[in-house]
């Protein structure tokens, strides 16, 4: 697909693949996204993950025919999009990887590739005729490699993971239709909480280096090429950085035998009633992607556990400890939970909100064995929120 004269779509769409990363659903699939700059010499953008050999070779062969690849730039070493490295040093020999020290590394590491590299530095340029490549290092955004690419001739950038989201591409790959972002919102607020979402600095860092770009277009390695929705997506990959959130409420609660859950339920009407926006998510059955998702989307965090084993239910520790994992900032939390001889739950979450600087609206409501209104007052709670 071409996207200008110069630039090229060669990537794939996944729809096969179950968990990203072996982690993270993808219940809409997602695109390896490559591009190929054509000129009088011809760089490819990133390659894509294995397992699409024959189509992603296809598709490069429609694009330039019978002509070489001269370069492939590196932009990226995560195997989702490094995989076919190899492939295309055989089906190009000649080709040139253009890429910095750090990935030189890798490339060896992964592939076993140690010839005909071209290592750049900060601000490198690469010509290759009447078009150029400009190199810039974002690193830890999100791997210590990581670069763009910067075609200042047609205004577009490369920007590897940056500004990527779970979900595969359409027919047409550019946001050329209206709502495009908005169809794509909630997945790349998934995708930057559950992979990028402990490098809020860095991505900051990366954000204010790019900011004198004049960029009208931005090809990412997952996801639609932006062209209508830049203010949009820079915006978003913005604020999700500086752990910016709106008014509402995270729920999340894990529940054994029903009585956690029962909980949660009386919680959320309530909190429903008073016209705040609350998210639930019953991470007994869900993965906890989505509810990360929505902890970085709101400003209050409300987390319900059984105890179990004198600690934490697991699935409400694992979504607890990914929060403090990702340094989130600035949330109001509150936990509840039930306990049969021993309660141990509610106090431990709120020692991880405490130790993540997070303000605890209160000690929590914990009750004993079953569930009830008596036992559990859902008014007073939401109260706090």
């Amino acid at each position: 697909m071409r996207l200008s004269e110069k630039i090229r779509y060669v990537g794939v769409n996944d729809m096969k693949t179950e968990l990203f990363e072996g982690q993270w659903p993808l219940p809409y699939g997602v695109s390896y996204n490559s591009y190929l700059v054509v000129d009088e010499k011809v760089a490819l953008i990133d390659t894509a993950a294995a397992g699409f050999e024959e189509e992603f070779l296809a598709n490069i062969k429609a694009e330039i025919g019978d002509r070489t690849v001269d370069y492939l730039v590196v932009n990226h070493m995560e195997p989702d999009h490094s995989a076919l490295q190899a492939v295309i040093r055989g089906e190009y020999p000649s080709c040139e990887f253009v890429t910095n020290a750090k990935a030189a590394a890798m490339i060896e590491g992964f592939h076993g590739i140690t010839d005909n590299i071209k290592v750049v530095k900060e601000g490198e340029s690469l010509s290759l005729g009447s078009v150029s490549l400009q190199f810039f290092m974002i690193p830890m955004v999100h791997w210590p490699e990581t670069m763009v690419s910067w075609c200042p001739e047609e205004n577009t950038l490369f920007s590897g993971d940056a500004f990527g989201t779970f979900k595969a591409v359409g027919d047409d790959v550019i946001d050329s239709k209206s709502g495009v972002f908005a169809d794509y919102e909630d997945e790349m607020t998934r995708y930057y909480a559950s992979i990028v979402g402990k490098y809020g600095a860095p991505v900051q860092a990366a954000l204010k280096k790019l900011n004198g770009l004049e960029i009208k277009r931005i090809c990412s390695t997952h996801g639609p090429v932006w062209e209508n929705s830049i203010p949009e997506v820079v915006g978003i990959y913005d604020r999700l950085s500086r752990y910016e959130a709106v008014r509402g409420v995270c729920l999340a609660y894990g529940s054994m035998y029903g009585n956690t859950q029962k909980a949660a339920k009386a919680l959320a009407k309530e909190i429903q009633s008073r016209g705040i926006p609350c998210a639930v998510h019953d991470l007994s059955v869900e993965n906890y992607s989505f509810a990360l998702r929505d902890v970085f989307k709101y400003d209050t965090l409300i987390l319900g556990s059984p105890t179990y084993n004198n600690g934490i239910y697991p699935p409400v520790r694992q979504l607890m400890e990914a929060v403090v994992d990702r340094a989130v900032k600035n949330r109001r939390f509150l936990a509840f939970g039930s306990f049969t001889w021993a309660a141990a739950s509610v106090k431990l979450l709120n020692e991880m909100a405490s130790g993540a600087g997070f303000e605890i609206l209160s000690d929590g409501v914990t009750f004993k064995q079953g569930y009830s209104d008596a036992k559990f007052d859902a008014s007073g709670l939401a109260g706090l929120v």
